[in-house]
């Protein structure tokens, strides 16, 4: 048997299984690179414009911070890159994670990889194919995105470098993905472990630009941006990110080679020989299997609360002179500016949140998939009672997390300002977006009651619901279109008043969504879709 026996019809057998999923991920990272790059286009289209943009990034540490090094800002390349790039690679990097992951770790979660490895394959063969195909990916995003700047008229040169910056961090967060399904012992702590690299992949390079120290060549993300697209137009920073993968791909294969099959390198420590209390209900069960996804989820969100709680004191000189960002905070109808900038804050961590309570959410359809329902529901649990404490922690841990983001938000906000009253202030205002985060769980729900093949749909949603709060005023998007995001109708707190109109019909609407769900449930049988 050859070292790379059985890739070539695993590779086949990926792509036809993504042959949904990858299109959905490339195209939308493109189309919104794409509808940015048009908007921006327009904003900027005279000199006077680009020299208040170029002014106005080069005094704000909180751009900086936010967005990355700005180069060539005294022309519209610069500014299209500088407006586009953050989105790109965050979008790139966890296409990459999400692929390499799902077609690894969680294929040997559910026991596949094992009838596979019972065929003419190499050892090596899934992972490599999987590596293979959220490379792929990651280059057809990068050429996405090169083709995206020529459209809009952009040197050759300049617009590959730029594809190929993007399709590095794709690249390199692949190896990050495939090494770390071999340290951990099932999919999420897989995901998890990429996710947290990638935190810190872009807390450092925030740190190292905003102090302009050599920091941020640490950083994956940083060796992406120090291109220096239409600046310094260079290439080899690129070598680094190649560098860095090649040694994660050989991880990779040290790794899968010293562990057993369906196993991690970090194995779960043992657990006591007979279980508490706690243990003896589903909701204790529940809670026991989420508590670590819900601290790194509330450690997560308030340090990027007081992030970009910190950012409050200079955003009156950083939308001053920039139309853009008085777009998206909607300054003019704003008290003051800071208020808008804290509305902002308050959504997107909110979104946040609803990527959380879409996790636990679904949390049901992987223990149905994976076989361990079954035996729950062999003892006297009931369908209802299981199905009713897996949703009780997913209640309770949503809000905890939208009220974390909102504290931490108020807390830093306080700090700076020196207004203690902002700390109470926002997080009661955080606790508005709650309906709309436990409406798009509930979406999940839905799904997985009826159709449970589609639950990773309701991702599709998270995703518009941030594009809509991020790029929303800047893409212009339609209202009809904008209010198919559950975020879209509440008050953008703390710059609007609140009414209880748009809570009781968002909390209607949920819980109309978890019943159908639960009906779902009990008229199918246990493992259909699977």
């Amino acid at each position: 048997m050859t070292a790379l026996a059985g890739v070539r019809p695993l590779l086949r057998f990926m792509l036809r299984r993504d042959r949904v999923y990858l299109p959905v991920w490339v195209l939308g990272i493109v189309a919104v690179t794409y509808a940015s790059l048009s908007a921006v286009r327009g904003l900027y289209d005279t000199p006077r414009a680009i020299a208040a943009y170029a002014s106005t990034v080069a005094a704000s540490p909180a751009s900086i911070a936010l967005a990355g090094p700005p180069f060539a800002m005294d022309q519209i390349g610069g500014i299209l890159i500088y407006e586009t790039s953050l989105t790109a690679l965050l979008g790139v990097a966890l296409m990459a994670v999400f692929t390499v992951v799902r077609h690894t770790r969680r294929e040997e979660d559910a026991g596949r990889v094992e009838l596979l490895g019972s065929t003419v394959v190499s050892p090596h063969a899934m992972i490599t194919a999987a590596v293979l195909v959220a490379s792929l990916a990651s280059l057809l995003v990068g050429l996405g995105v090169a083709v995206s700047f020529l459209v809009e008229q952009q040197p050759l040169e300049q617009s590959l470098l730029y594809g190929a910056s993007i399709a590095a961090l794709g690249v390199v967060f692949t190896g990050v993905g495939a090494a770390a399904a071999q340290l951990m012992s099932h999919g999420r702590g897989a995901i998890g472990v990429s996710l947290g690299v990638l935190a810190l992949a872009y807390g450092v390079r925030a740190i190292g630009d905003v102090g302009e120290s050599r920091l941020s060549w640490l950083s994956p993300m940083g060796w992406s941006q120090q291109v220096g697209v239409y600046e310094l137009d260079r290439w080899w920073p690129l070598g680094l990110s190649a560098l860095f993968t090649g040694g994660m791909f050989v991880l990779t294969v040290v790794l899968e080679s010293r562990r057993d099959l369906g196993s991690g390198v970090l194995t779960p420590r043992a657990g006591p020989a007979a279980a508490g209390p706690l243990l003896s209900g589903v909701v204790g069960l529940s809670w026991r299997l989420q508590r670590g996804a819900l601290l790194g989820w509330v450690v997560g969100v308030v340090a990027m609360a007081a992030l970009l709680g910190s950012f409050s004191e200079s955003i009156e000189d950083m939308v001053a002179e920039n139309p853009a960002l008085s777009d998206v905070f909607a300054a003019g109808a704003a008290e003051t500016l800071v208020d808008a900038y804290m509305a902002i804050s308050l959504l997107l961590l909110g979104i946040g949140a609803a990527g959380f309570a879409v996790s636990s959410a679904l949390r049901m359809r992987s223990e149905e998939s994976s076989g361990r329902l079954e035996p729950v529901l062999a003892t006297g649990v009931s369908r209802g009672r299981w199905f009713a404490g897996n949703l009780l922690v997913t209640l309770v841990g949503t809000v905890v997390l939208v009220v974390s983001g909102g504290l931490g938000l108020g807390l830093s906000y306080a700090v700076t300002s020196g207004l203690p009253a902002k700390a109470w202030e926002l997080t009661r205002a955080s606790l508005v977006y709650l309906p709309a985060v436990l409406l798009v769980a509930a979406v999940g729900v839905l799904l997985f009651g009826w159709v449970p093949r589609l639950v990773a749909v309701v991702w599709a949603l998270v995703a518009f619901a941030f594009v809509v709060a991020w790029l929303g005023e800047l893409l212009e998007i339609p209202a009809r279109v904008a209010d198919l995001s559950p975020f879209s109708h509440l008050p953008a707190v703390p710059t609007e008043a609140v009414t209880a109109g748009p809570l009781v019909l968002l909390s209607l609407v949920t819980l109309v969504a978890l019943a159908g769900g639960w009906l779902g449930f009990h008229r199918r049988d246990v493992g259909a879709g699977a």
